[in-house]
């Protein structure tokens, strides 16, 4: 009797362990703030009276997946500027859907003067061809709103500042940068705020302006038509503001782009200032997975490791790692119960039963190798990011391994695949980005051969082990001997 009961406890810790991992996700930290959110209803319209002449602003709005991720990246930005000791204001304009506890932190604990809006209604979101992503993105023609400011260099949250670029100030009612040869980037730009060009803008938006894209990028762009015929910003010397609009340095928004191909900067067009990561949305710097994919993204974690840490996700990944400790145990003493458990049957439907096994078997060994990436943190460092990956993916795997008897080494094939292309992207000392590329790609047709034969010997395995009929005890009969199911 307390045999049989062996299998169903083992599943009862495996569902409470399971449960505790889903708890310990990134997601959990954005339930809790909405939760304290609705527990106070009351909201502030502005943060704290202005300091300055000056500011430096960004926008927040809730509605997307990665609302979490990003509000994690504006307060890394603004303690980076507040490390630079830049002789501005931190303006942050959030919209009313905002959770308090987060407009709370970036006031008390970042220094920022936050100020709610209602979001921009878009007309544009029916357009074809239209990102919903964008959809609250015109959210940014309230900068033009903050007219008790002189100057507002307005940016996003992906700006990885390298100096303090308080000359920005001095320039004039708009400019910006083009890292397209074309079109110049919204995710820095200086304006002079006006009522009267904030009320037209709102204007030109109700009689449907012309906006390729359909989001602050394309209506901004169209309502600064002429300013790739503007002059080039040189800050004056003598600190004077000057007037008019002015194409900025590329050295103000140098595309990350540009660094992977000499893996270095080579930006002799104005100071070297900020990098901006325009690129994939899911190559965004603040994603552990980001480096070494990218190179710069440990950058960006290195900023945040000196500013603000990484308290939240260092518990998260703590309570995860011995979550995966514990599957790892789990499995291996309950080793023969596992066997006991998935492979009774009736007499009826074998074939059926194999094919299934066989699925199973294959899911459950990408299961293993997707499931780690789903619940780490996202924001986490990379360095322990990658850790907790290849622990969790081992530890997924070992239920495979036991579970259907399956060698070892084949099924740790990718990870250990894995573990190697991490050690080639990270290698400091490629002479250029080409270099490092073929490398990769030399690695990756050197490993192919290895994963095909991993994936080969485990269905070899499989198949041998159906067509003994190991995986099928028949109800009544004994067990098989106690060492039938030992991986060694």
């Amino acid at each position: 009797m307390a045999s049989s009961r062996e299998p169903w406890l083992m599943l009862r810790f495996l569902l409470l362990l399971g449960f505790a991992v889903y708890k310990t996700t990134a997601f959990g930290e954005v339930v809790k703030a909405s939760q304290i959110e609705q527990q106070q209803q009351q909201l502030q319209q502005e943060g704290p009276p202005q300091r300055h002449k000056n500011a430096y602003a960004t926008m927040m709005y809730m509605g997307t997946p990665r609302d979490y991720e990003f509000y994690v990246a504006i307060r890394v930005m603004l303690r980076s500027l507040d490390k630079l000791q830049v002789d501005a204001d931190l303006v942050v304009i959030a919209s009313h859907d905002v959770p308090r506890r987060w407009v709370h932190t970036m006031e008390q604990e970042d220094g920022a003067r936050v100020i709610r809006v209602e979001n921009v209604n878009n007309p544009y979101k029916n357009q074809p061809n239209f990102d919903r992503r964008f959809l609250l993105t015109l959210n940014k023609l309230y900068v033009w709103k903050l007219v008790e400011y002189e100057r507002v260099v307005m940016l996003d949250a992906d700006n990885l500042f390298l100096r303090k670029p308080d000359e920005l100030f001095q320039c004039g009612q708009f400019c910006a940068a083009f890292i397209n040869p074309c079109i110049f980037h919204t995710g820095l730009f200086v304006v002079q705020p006006s009522m009267e060009v904030f009320n037209d803008m709102l204007h030109q938006l109700e009689i449907g302006k012309h906006n390729p894209d359909g989001a602050d990028q394309g209506f901004i762009s169209s309502y600064f038509p002429d300013l790739l015929d503007m002059p080039m910003f040189h800050p004056p010397l003598n600190g004077t503001t000057v007037n008019g609009s002015y194409r900025l340095p590329l050295g103000y928004q140098m595309d990350a782009t540009y660094y992977y191909l000499r893996l270095r900067w080579n930006v002799p067009c104005g100071p070297n200032s900020v990098i901006t990561f325009p690129g994939a949305l899911w190559l965004k710097p603040w994603y552990w997975w980001s480096w070494p994919v990218l190179p710069l993204g440990i950058q960006w974690h290195e900023q945040r490791r000196q500013n603000m840490g990484y308290g939240a996700e260092t518990t998260m990944a703590l309570i995860q790692c011995i979550v995966f400790g514990g599957i790892i145990a789990v499995t291996r003493l309950a080793r023969p119960n596992i066997s006991k458990l998935c492979y009774r049957r009736t007499e009826k439907n074998v074939s059926v039963i194999q094919a299934g096994l066989k699925m199973l078997a294959v899911w459950s060994i990408l299961a293993a190798y997707i499931i780690p990436f789903i619940i780490i943190p996202c924001t986490i460092h990379p360095l322990l990011g990658w850790g907790l990956y290849l622990l969790g993916s081992f530890a997924l795997c070992t239920i495979a391994i036991n579970a259907f008897m399956l060698p070892t080494l084949p099924v740790l094939t990718p990870c250990l695949g894995i573990f190697g292309v991490l050690l080639v992207m990270a290698f400091p000392f490629y002479s250029n980005g080409i270099i490092r590329a073929l490398s990769i790609f030399g690695y990756a047709f050197c490993a192919a051969p290895f994963l095909w034969v991993s994936v080969v010997k485990i269905m070899a395995s499989l198949q041998a082990s159906l067509e003994r009929e190991n995986f099928f005890p028949r109800l009544g009969e004994s067990s098989p001997p106690s060492g039938f199911n030992k991986l060694y």
